[in-house]
This record gives C-alpha cells, structure tokens and sequence, in this order.
C-alpha cells in the first residue's frame, strides 16, 4: 500500500468516528458546523474522508464534540505507524448524565476526562461513570468512586452493569428472567427493583471492567 493510499485510510477512519461521535451527540451537521466555525458542507467532507485536516483543525472539532482528539483518531494511525499521544494510555470521558434518542446513547455531561491504561482496554468503546450511593458497598463500590464502564447492551446474568433508567443510570447486579429484568444491590438494606413486561424505558448501556478507587 502506498504512503497516498495509507493517508486516505487515515482521513477515512478519522472521518467515521466524527461521525460515530456526531451521532452520540445528537448534533445536525449543521450544528457541529457551527460549533467548529465551518460549513456544514466541510464536515461531511471530513467524515467522508475527502477533506485533508490539520492538527489544530482536528482539536477543534474534538472540543465541539467533547472528546478527546485521540478518540477521533482511535484506528487511524495503524495506517501511518505514529501515535499522536503515548500509545501505553488513552483519556476516556467521565459522564455525569446520560440521555437516549432515537436508540442512540448521548453524553450530555462530561465532568471531565481520566488518562487510563491502554491495557485496562479491550476493544469495543469505554466510558467512566461515578459511583453514587451505598446500594453497592457489598461488592466495594463506594460513593466517588470511578467506574470504568464498557459499552454494550448485554451482559451474563450476575454481571453488574450500568442500567439506564429512563435517563438516570444506575449500577446493578443483572438478572433476566424470561420477560422479568431483575436489578439486585450488593447492600441488603436496598431490595431488588423489579420490571416486567415492557421496559422500553430501561436500557442495559454497559458492563462493569475495573473500579478505580476514590481515597
């Protein structure tokens, strides 16, 4: 493969994560347009990967997104053999609310962002919640501490995970019974929340990794 055809790869890949994190944000194109001060006829450029950017580009449009610019380039620099950053670590979002839209999952706050070991990362796509509460002391979950959470709508029952609750997430041991969804609490002093039927309101977004202690 030439050094052209690894640049086109580049932009492309680049080109589908603004695109991915557009989507979480709910954003037009119009609006990420705005937010970066272009038009909305460039950003699709970018995401087609037709349009060449530079670094100082690239963090704007990171910023518009509330990411970090090495989520935008997350796979692309394979075709280049650099890393824009350590590769051993990768900043990852800390979400304090979470919303859903048209099936698609929206960080609407972002507390900030925790450098994190490449090695706690496994493929897919993570996110840190913090925990809230005592209701999972029994599994050393205490109110402050970080949750590393990765994204995903399944997880084997007994799992903990992170379950959106019309739009409050919560951290619960998870059990599926035929149509019944239990969400069991490591404290005794807090019963199982129970669903059954239709929990179109309820939305498994992710399975506990690592808990990072808050001293």
């Amino acid at each position: 493969m030439t050094g052209s055809e690894d640049r086109k790869l580049f932009y492309s890949v680049v080109g589908r994560n603004i695109k991915k994190y557009r989507d979480i944000r709910n954003y037009s194109l119009q609006i990420l347009a705005e937010k970066v001060g272009i038009t909305k006829k460039t950003v699709q450029r970018y995401e087609n990967g037709e349009h060449k950017f530079d670094m100082d580009r690239l963090k704007d449009l990171a910023t518009a997104l509330d990411v970090t610019v090495n989520q935008l380039t997350e796979g692309a620099y394979t075709y280049t053999g650099n890393e824009i950053q350590d590769s051993e670590y990768i900043s990852l979002p800390v979400v304090g609310k979470i919303s859903c839209g048209n099936g698609q999952l929206a960080y609407e706050s972002i507390e900030g962002y925790e450098t994190t070991p490449r090695s706690w990362i496994n493929g897919g796509e993570y996110f840190y919640l913090r925990a809230k509460g005592d209701s999972m002391n029994g599994a050393r979950i205490f109110e402050g501490d970080l949750l590393l959470i990765r994204k995903q709508e399944e997880v084997e029952d007994g799992e903990i995970a992170a379950v959106l609750i019309d739009d409050e997430a919560v951290l619960k041991k998870v059990y599926v019974q035929n149509n019944t969804l239990i969400l069991q609490s490591t404290n005794p002093n807090y019963p199982p929340i129970i669903f059954t039927g239709d929990n179109s309101n309820i939305r498994i977004i992710g399975k506990l990794k690592k808990v990072v202690i808050n001293f």
